[in-house]
């Protein structure tokens, strides 16, 4: 199993002025976050990256006047430090190599290449960042769009490589807003039975996050931001907008 070190930490684990903050005490009420020495620590494990070069990127894709193609460089950007501290702990094995100099045993990621699973859109303009440090990994895509009236989730495409029982599956959404995309596309998702599966998100809020955590509260969440919460349109508030309309420059 996969576990969080660097310069990323459990939303559980807050300092106490961070006790004060309404969102940090909004997400203990809704989430039910562990707490050190508590036996249910690795469930629901929300991971927010807090590296400064990662918070400095988001507050300039927040800006209501940055440019599609200042953003898109953006996402670009972010998502490749992403791909870091979620396979920071990956599985590895030694194996038998020789150097110019010698044989040596050295260590390799254990088991089939990642699978990066975009839900699409919007999620595809996390893959070239990623694929830049990821560059063997496999491309899987759920394609889902959000009823206007329901908010649902409304699925319309599933393809995914083979062999998924040996492999580790990172889920790429820009926003982890009402959670019931991303609970469709893990649903589907488990009926493959990949090995494990990792959500990536760039921001996120306390309802989303507990929607999904109630329907999967074994796969863990990275993200740079936990927002305050969903305006009536459920958009993620303060938010950066449509993700894959900014993206995209469609709106």
């Amino acid at each position: 199993m996969w576990a969080c070190g660097g310069p990323c930490r459990h939303v559980a684990l807050r300092t106490a002025a961070d006790s004060m903050c309404p969102v940090a005490l909004n997400l203990r009420h809704l989430l039910h976050l562990s707490i050190p020495g508590n036996p249910d620590m690795s469930a629901r494990q929300v991971h927010v990256i807090n590296h400064p070069l990662v918070q400095h990127k988001l507050t300039l894709m927040r800006r209501k006047d940055t440019s599609t193609k200042s953003f898109r460089e953006l996402v670009h950007e972010i998502s490749a430090m992403l791909a870091y501290e979620i396979t920071r702990d990956m599985p590895m094995q030694e194996i038998e190599i020789e150097t110019p100099l010698e044989p040596m045993k050295s260590r390799v990621i254990d088991g089939k290449k990642v699978v990066l699973a975009s839900i699409l859109r919007a999620g595809n303009g996390f893959l070239d960042g990623m694929l830049n440090v990821i560059p063997g990994a496999r491309v899987g895509h759920i394609g889902l769009y959000r009823d206007p009236d329901t908010l649902q989730a409304v699925e319309y495409y599933f393809k995914m490589p083979s062999d998924m029982h040996e492999r580790d599956v990172i889920v790429l959404d820009p926003m982890l807003a009402t959670g019931n995309s991303a609970v469709a596309a893990v649903d589907r998702l488990k009926l493959t039975n990949p090995r494990s599966i990792r959500f990536a998100c760039l921001v996120t809020c306390p309802q989303g996050l507990k929607t999904f955590h109630d329907h999967h509260p074994d796969v863990p969440v990275y993200t740079p931001a936990v927002d305050r919460g969903l305006n009536s349109h459920g958009y993620i508030v303060p938010g950066l907008g449509d993700a894959g309309d900014r993206i995209f420059g469609t709106k």
